[in-house]
């Protein structure tokens, strides 16, 4: 990496951006906004994210005023059409060599005056679907950038699996030398904010993410799901309030519960899951981790600052290549 002695990194998701100004493998200085494109998508314009992006990256600089940055380079969901620019996915398999050759070089002033590499997503499945082959397809931003880099640091096999629990939860699959193979998506983690904040059941349960969770009530919430389905399982976090000796925390454990079960049933079903490496959702991490061991799964669950240099060091051996090239 001597010929990048200084790039400034972005990560833009859902709900947050992050931004690093780095030297080499060394982060001088690091800023983040809870702004991403779902702003973008309620405000019907991206103005906010936009506003976001150019302070965040004034401010890294400004915390290093001798540094000179070479360019930006930005993974997630800044390469989306509800982002800066949208960069068309990259076919799985997809090696490294894929995703740098797809990056895109566009410069935008309004926001800085280095140019920006955009990196590419993954898609999986079929190009074109109907209702009989809906479920073989996906997509992904971001998380191709973080396999990149957990591989190339050893924590990411070839053949293994990525259970990545943000915004939403996300299995991305390995081949035998390490190639994105497909990837599944679900909506969990929007869904147990929203029914934490938006609905009935906002009063029986805390609205923030626990640190903790009570094993008997995230078992019993596994349990009901089983026997119920999801919405009644759900409502029954209602009758807990109502009716049993509970706390909002333990109610809380229970709803979780529901939503892990539904995942990972629909996950066990297809045997998508194998040599698991976990990054992401704190308490509910740990409680994937119980659980996927007990269903005698290996399983590895990094820390946030293996994550985050994972995802630095994805992006350094992209724009090694993009700009070597």
């Amino acid at each position: 990496m001597n010929d990048l002695p200084c790039l400034i990194c972005v990560d833009t998701g859902t709900t947050n951006t992050r931004v690093w100004l780095t030297i080499g493998e060394e982060i001088i200085a690091s800023a983040r906004a809870s702004v991403g494109v779902r702003d973008t998508a309620r405000d019907g314009a991206p103005a906010r994210l936009h506003e976001a992006l150019r302070e965040l990256i004034a401010q890294v600089r400004a915390e290093a005023p001798g540094s000179a940055p070479r360019a930006v380079l930005a993974a997630g969901m800044i390469t989306s059409p509800l982002g800066l620019a949208e960069v068309p996915h990259v076919a799985a398999p997809a090696a490294l060599s894929d995703l740098s050759a797809a990056t895109q070089t566009h410069h935008f002033p309004h926001i800085t005056d280095l140019p920006v590499l955009l990196v590419p997503g993954v898609r999986s499945g079929p190009v074109q679907c109907d209702a009989e082959t809906i479920g073989a397809a996906d997509v992904m931003r971001g998380e191709e950038t973080l396999c990149v880099g957990l591989h190339a640091l050893g924590l990411l096999a070839p053949g293994a699996t990525l259970l990545n629990l943000g915004s939403h939860w996300k299995l991305i699959q390995l081949d035998d030398v390490a190639h994105i193979t497909a990837s599944v998506t679900s909506l969990t983690g929007e869904l147990i904010h929203t029914t934490q904040t938006q609905t009935i059941l906002a009063s029986a349960v805390p609205q923030t993410k626990p640190e903790k969770l009570d094993r008997h009530w995230l078992e019993a919430g596994m349990r009901e799901q089983r026997q119920s389905g999801l919405a009644r399982a759900l409502f029954c976090v209602r009758l807990l309030e109502q009716r049993a000796q509970s706390t909002p925390e333990g109610r809380l454990a229970f709803l979780l519960g529901v939503y892990l079960a539904a995942d990972l049933d629909a996950w066990l079903r297809r045997g998508l899951l194998r040599q698991v490496v976990i990054t992401g959702g704190g308490a509910i991490a740990e409680a994937w981790r119980n659980v996927l061991a007990a269903s005698a799964i290996e399983v590895c669950l990094l820390d946030e600052a293996a994550v985050e240099c994972g995802f630095l060091t994805g992006l350094r051996q992209i724009a090694d290549a993009c700009l070597k090239g």
